[in-house]
């Protein structure tokens, strides 16, 4: 694909995303929350019982439809390979810290440029907070930072985690019985089951096919000076600004905003840590997501530390709230940057020295 049609490619498909998002919303999903990787991973956690903040239960189809459309659109362009062993431990560990770091936020990248689309002011402090995060990273990278190569594996490893989304969604449709469902909050909240599945499906292949990446976009563009990634995540503020506006749901400001806060800092800090966690895992939530439905395991780990990092937060009071962020949340994110930056430092310097 030219260079041309490739931007092309990336611009519609952002603006498809935008509109879909904002659609979800006007249909049941909490507003400024059409898709958020971060908060719709919690939800399945309090789902499946590993946190009981009653207030956010639910198994998001939205999550299931972007694992399961990746998989099906990378079997038809024959890109679905299972693959794996790059320090999966190591980015189990950094997934947990950057869901830390998104729920000291209130949402991760991509939640981020919907609640600015949305008018929150306060998604600019995290904004400023992500690129800075980025650049840190990049840092690194520009100095030798890798997790090593990844190796060929079995078909069972690569399929694992689309077979587990393929479960919850049996689980979902067949047996929700079994599982902790919110009544109120925003776990109440949600489109309806087919809706939301289909819009998840398209967003995975789309973003399959465009290897959309929020994290991916400004790392270039730093390295590089390459738009083609960020163009995508422009069509996407464009176009949920725009239904945003003709839905009535643009409501600019700081206070008051839909599951979101207004301490600036910390906002700032919480996706500082998201931002510099995913330039080491080599992708934003929605991309390792992406990355897992076209068989690559060690992205599936990183999911399940997102899982994991969901439930901990939840369950040891770490996660930030309408009211502010929590004193523990506080010590978890700057725990989470020392340990971040250690896991940086000993994948760059480490092996300089051994050379």
């Amino acid at each position: 694909m030219n260079d041309k049609k490739e931007k092309w490619t990336i611009a519609l498909a952002g603006l498809a995303i935008g509109v879909l998002a904002v659609t979800l919303v006007a249909f049941g999903n909490p507003a400024n929350m059409g898709f958020c990787i971060a908060c719709f991973v919690r939800d399945i956690a309090g789902a499946l019982g590993l946190h009981r903040a009653a207030a956010v239960q639910y198994i998001r189809p939205e999550i299931i439809g972007l694992v399961l459309g990746s998989m099906i659109l990378a079997l038809v362009r024959r890109e679905w390979a299972p693959k794996g062993g790059s320090a999966p431990m190591t980015r189990f560990v950094l997934g947990f810290f950057v869901m830390i770091g998104c729920l000291m936020f209130l949402g991760c990248p991509f939640r981020m440029i919907l609640r600015l689309a949305g008018g929150d002011g306060n998604a600019l402090f995290g904004l400023a907070g992500f690129v800075l995060g980025i650049v840190c990273g990049v840092f690194f990278l520009n100095r030798g930072y890798t997790l090593r190569r990844t190796y060929r594996l079995p078909v069972t490893e690569g399929a694992a985690l689309p077979a587990i989304m393929a479960a919850l969604l049996v689980l979902l449709v067949a047996a929700p019985s079994f599982v902790f469902f919110s009544t109120e909050g925003p776990g109440a909240r949600h489109a309806p089951l087919l809706l939301s599945l289909a819009a998840g499906l398209s967003v995975g292949a789309l973003a399959q096919r465009t290897r959309l990446c929020m994290v991916g976009g400004i790392r270039d563009f730093v390295l590089f000076r390459e738009t083609k990634l960020l163009l995508g995540f422009g069509a996407i503020l464009a176009a949920a600004f725009a239904a945003n506006l003709v839905t009535g749901s643009f409501h600019p400001g700081f206070a008051g905003q839909p599951v979101a806060h207004t301490d600036g800092l910390w906002n700032a800090l919480g996706m500082l840590l998201a931002g510099f966690g995913c330039v080491l895992l080599g992708g934003c939530p929605l991309r390792q997501l992406v990355l897992a439905g076209e068989g690559n395991a060690d992205s599936a780990v990183t999911v399940l530390g997102l899982l994991v990092g969901a439930a901990f937060a939840h369950n040891f009071g770490l996660a930030s709230s309408a009211d502010g962020p929590t004193a523990a949340g506080r010590i978890a994110v700057v725990i989470g940057l020392a340990v971040v930056t250690a896991i940086a430092c000993l994948n760059t310097f480490r092996k300089e020295a051994a050379q």
